[in-house]
């Protein structure tokens, strides 16, 4: 599950989500992305459980067996948009697999300029390993001063492509070795 990017569609930070969402299906998952206007969302009450997209935000992330979370750098941070999102995860709390719980989590930052990207990246893996999650050992920062996505969606930087290359494999793997019968579920 790819959740992330900003209320601009196309912006840079979902041009990269998508990017590394590609990725994970080139080595047979299934993915599904929730960016910009799926997460618009209401700001995070617990009682407010009724908003439809909340209601789907949260189902999703209870069954995805991996995520990546893409967020803009906003004042050497995560943007709100990206913040309200996973606060939505407190809804995960009681299930049987708490937040996100023993799942992989890329976690992919972009920004104007290397030093946000890499703050908000510090920021974004600090967040997942307070909801129970596995950051992969490689997160994602992204200049998008000097890195562009083609047509294809695929990155023309070779080494952050590679970056996200590594990222979805760290995913993919953390997840077979997780789930039993992992790539026979996701190929059907």
């Amino acid at each position: 599950m790819g959740i992330g990017g900003s209320t601009r569609p196309g912006s840079s930070t979902e041009q990269a989500l998508r990017a590394a969402l590609k990725e994970i299906e080139r080595l047979g998952a299934r993915t599904v992305c929730l960016s910009g206007h799926d997460l618009d969302l209401p700001h995070y009450t617990p009682e407010d459980t009724g908003h439809p997209r909340r209601r789907r935000l949260v189902d999703l992330m209870a069954s995805a067996d991996g995520l990546v979370i893409a967020t803009p750098a906003y004042h050497g941070g995560m943007s709100g948009l990206v913040k309200n999102a996973l606060d939505h995860a407190e809804d995960l709390r009681r299930r049987p697999q708490p937040y996100f719980s023993s799942r992989p989590v890329g976690c992919l930052a972009t920004a104007y300029g290397a030093q946000g990207a890499a703050s908000a990246l510090a920021s974004l893996r600090a967040t997942v390993h307070a909801l129970r999650g596995w950051p992969t050992p490689l997160g994602v920062a992204v200049d998008s001063s000097r890195v562009r996505f083609g047509q294809a969606g695929a990155c023309q930087d070779p080494h952050i492509q590679s970056h996200l290359e590594i990222m979805a494999r760290h995913i993919t793997e953390f997840a077979e070795a997780r789930v039993p019968g992992y790539r026979q579920e996701k190929a059907s």
